[in-house]
């Protein structure tokens, strides 16, 4: 592959993933319809991180990457894990005493942890894997850490934005494969992850 074409192939894996996410919900329950706003921000997310990074700028792509990770993370625990009060607090009418509520929300941390005792064990094993490679240096590229300064002075090689590429493939990944459990199509799933695996060299190598 040359060093830009994984640009382009990462383009025509999003095209293939969304043709087959395109279904309609499960059902009409609050549980199921946050979830997949959740789950749909994330694959937003998932695209504006491959725009910055074809355009270079690292950081910021980043912390979208970072962003990322967090909607896919709640996507999922709203699912399987979140009671019924907490889905509640998120779908209420935008105002200063709802954004107020909703400040409790569990973090990251908490979310994983809620899932391992009653999610499934794949996502949980996923999640948890990524946040312990990546949420240090993450949070230091959303915090204006080490990370993006040394990065911003020295430059930002070819490689290592391919690296984070592949990273929000696999991420994106995830999210199709919940997004098919939100519409009561889990056989699917097989169908992304063979779909996933044609394009090997846009994926991050398997843990």
């Amino acid at each position: 592959m040359k060093p830009f074409e994984i640009f382009d192939e990462s383009d025509n894996l999003a095209e293939k993933l969304q043709q087959i996410i395109d279904l309609p919900l499960l059902d009409n329950s609050s549980r199921i319809r946050t979830s997949d706003v959740a789950c749909s921000l994330s694959l937003e997310h998932w695209h504006s991180a491959r725009t910055l990074l074809r355009a270079g700028l690292l950081p910021s792509a980043l912390v979208i990457h970072r962003a990322q990770f967090e909607a896919l993370t709640r996507s999922i625990w709203l699912t399987y894990a979140a009671s019924n009060e907490q889905i509640s607090k998120l779908t209420a009418d935008l105002s200063l005493e709802s954004e107020q509520t909703a400040k409790n929300m569990p973090q990251i941390a908490q979310m994983i942890q809620a899932l391992e005792k009653s999610g499934p064990q794949q996502a949980y094993d996923a999640l948890a894997r990524f946040k312990d490679n990546n949420w240090k240096a993450l949070n230091s590229y959303a915090h204006a850490g080490i990370h993006p300064i040394r990065r911003h002075h020295d430059g930002y090689p070819l490689k290592l934005l391919q690296d984070v590429l592949r990273n929000t493939n696999g991420l994106a990944v995830m999210a199709c494969m919940q997004a098919v459990v939100l519409s009561g199509q889990q056989p699917l799933q097989r169908i992304i992850l063979e779909l996933a695996g044609k394009f090997s060299a846009c994926m991050p190598p398997p843990l």
